[in-house]
């Protein structure tokens, strides 16, 4: 089982292989959405890009899916890293931080951190 550790959270979760990021971060409680997403979101189809997310792959490309071209045109001049979660289709163990477009405290020791960590498998 894949394992999906949430840097800004603290938490490590596991899922199914094939298992949509937002699905199994509103499952386990991790919040997505930043105030904008909380009051309004689209559900997971796509169009709103408030379940943002940067997926720090440890593993192969084929850590999550590809970038859809939904993605592609919704996420035009944000960085190569960013994804939306609804999009995204978990396939081996990843970093994720949520909400990267909103900074918190120690962020890049938090980061560092969870990258010297062997994710489970």
């Amino acid at each position: 089982m894949p394992t999906v550790r949430f840097v800004r959270e603290g938490r490590d979760v596991q899922c199914a292989q094939g298992a949509n990021l937002r699905e199994i971060a509103l499952g386990e409680g991790v919040e997505i959405y930043g105030l904008k997403g909380k009051l309004g979101n689209c559900k997971g189809y796509g169009q709103c890009i408030t379940c943002l997310v940067r997926v720090l792959n440890q593993g192969t490309d084929e850590a999550v899916s590809p970038i859809s071209d939904l993605e592609l045109i919704k996420l035009k001049n944000r960085p190569k890293d960013w994804r939306l979660a609804c999009q995204t289709v978990v396939n081996e163990s990843v970093i994720v931080v949520t909400r990267p477009q909103a900074s918190f405290k120690n962020s890049d020791l938090m980061i560092k951190h969870a990258k010297s960590v062997e994710l489970p498998h």
